[in-house]
């Protein structure tokens, strides 16, 4: 029997996974413990004035698809006007097919705004007007959005030198969800532009209240930062990179190079590794004595356009699925740390997905009962967001470890109306399962199955991160 677009069992084939899903996954909360929602935006609550500035302004994952429709510049990152960036859009959204893109459209027009019909040049005006109207209304400000998805913790993504200014108006809120800070610090360890990174190691220790001169002083001036996140509620690190980094190096040399790049050399690629090794080290000693969980998205190759890159700047849609080796220098950086027994909870996403076997076995070298699910497999992230990038990461991860321990999903999204993303994910889990029981691949026991389910979309993450929800909290302080 044909199955209608998006339909209550959208991606659920069989009655298994309908259960499944909806008794168990649907109505979990949510724990975003990974994204770039602007901070700002949840302090003073903003309302958007219609639907193009709240989903087309910074998603590049809709600039490219615009872009290979052959729609001019002009009308993505250019001056075009609002409304005529959305009919582009929507002129695109068709070509979409097949693409998660035209998924994601139609859920977040479904779940957001109970808009059920196509989006396509026809129908563009309509929705742009009926959906820009709500938009105007309190019910959709970003913290009501926030609140329909049912979500509990959002942890965005912060650079050590950031004020944390809009966290802490969050905190002295009455905002019923979390908003934690993620402890981002890539430009503390990229000096491969000696201009650029000095300017950054003055913008860091004005707000360490360091001057930095030396190796050590970089080290405190991070340490004190480091702090600061901690008491503003952070309990995460994140770092963005082409492989981790792992060459041997001495003190005295560190002390060195940073003394060089300090007074304007440029470093060579040697120093540069051996720079960047010391520093990821440094910073994950500091997860560890915090009990902090520590990130790598490892495998984007960056910046690919040249020409595009001066006109627009990084992060707008040039970057793509490298080719790096990663499991040499990754088991080499782990043991370093697992040695002196400083390895902290740790997660690590892939985007090449020839990698997936490679980091699905890698975590289980550096499991060491202290915690379930220690070391993690992250979701499909980026590229692989989507639904063949979900089924084989955690396909990876069953074959090759415990998916019942997995902490599931997290949007990576700057926007606020991707959260359908974890419907997405608990749907192709839920599926997964179900065929497995149709197929007598596993025991026809939703007592047992639908328990994991609720583990894997919200209760590891809860326990792994050690989240407190806010009403507990508040009910903590005021005892």
């Amino acid at each position: 029997m044909k199955k209608p677009f998006l339909g209550p069992d959208f991606l659920l084939q069989t009655e298994t996974a309908q259960q499944l899903y909806h008794v168990h996954a649907e109505h979990q909360p949510i724990i975003d413990y990974h994204c770039h929602l602007p901070p700002d935006q949840i302090a003073e609550d903003r309302q958007f004035e219609n639907l193009t500035q709240i989903w087309l302004y910074g998603d590049h994952y809709k600039w490219r698809a615009m872009r290979a429709n052959g729609v001019d510049e002009r009308y993505i990152t250019g001056d075009a006007s609002d409304w005529e960036k959305f009919e582009k859009w929507a002129e695109t959204v068709p070509y979409t097919a097949r693409n998660p893109l035209y998924h994601w459209t139609h859920l977040e027009l479904q779940r957001y705004f109970d808009v059920h019909e196509l989006l396509d040049k026809d129908s563009a005006r309509r929705i742009y007007d009926e959906c820009s109207e709500k938009l105007r209304t309190p019910e959709y400000s970003v913290r009501n959005l926030l609140r329909k998805m049912n979500v509990k913790v959002v942890c965005t993504t912060d650079d050590p030198a950031d004020s944390l200014e809009h966290h802490q108006s969050i905190r002295d809120s009455d905002f019923d969800v979390q908003v934690l800070p993620t402890f981002r610090a890539d430009k503390a360890m990229s000096p491969e532009d000696a201009g650029a990174y000095n300017a950054y190691l003055d913008k860091l220790g004005a707000a360490a209240e360091v001057d930095i001169q030396t190796f050590a002083d970089l080290e405190k001036a991070l340490r004190l930062r480091h702090d600061f996140f901690a008491e503003m509620g952070g309990k995460l690190s994140d770092h963005g990179l082409e492989q981790l980094y792992a060459a041997d190096y001495t003190d005295e040399e560190i002390d060195t190079i940073f003394g060089k790049v300090r007074g304007g050399e440029s470093l060579d690629s040697a120093e540069v590794l051996k720079f960047k090794s010391k520093v990821l080290v440094l910073l994950a000693e500091m997860d560890w004595e915090k009990g902090w969980t520590q990130q790598y998205h490892v495998g984007a190759l960056r910046n690919n356009n040249a020409r595009m890159l001066r006109q627009l700047g990084p992060d707008t849609g040039w970057d793509s699925i490298g080719d790096f080796s990663q499991a040499q220098a990754m088991s080499k950086f782990f043991d370093r740390l697992d040695t002196q027994d400083k390895l902290a909870k740790t997660i690590i996403y892939n985007l090449n997905p020839a990698d997936n076997e490679l980091i699905a076995t890698m975590i289980g070298n550096f499991n060491d009962g202290s915690v379930a699910g220690k070391m993690q497999f992250g979701s499909g992230w980026w590229f692989l967001d989507q639904k063949d990038g979900m089924e084989r990461q955690i396909n990876a991860l069953s074959n090759m470890g415990l998916l019942s321990r997995f902490v599931g999903m997290l949007t990576d999204s700057r926007s606020f109306l991707s959260y359908p993303r974890h419907e997405y994910f608990r749907r192709v889990l839920c599926n997964l399962l179900g065929n497995d029981v149709e197929n007598g691949e596993l025991p026809d026991n939703l007592s047992w199955l639908g328990e994991m389910v609720g583990n894997i979309c919200y209760g590891n993450a809860s326990t792994y991160f050690g989240f407190t929800p806010v009403e507990e909290k508040v009910a903590a302080e005021t005892a």
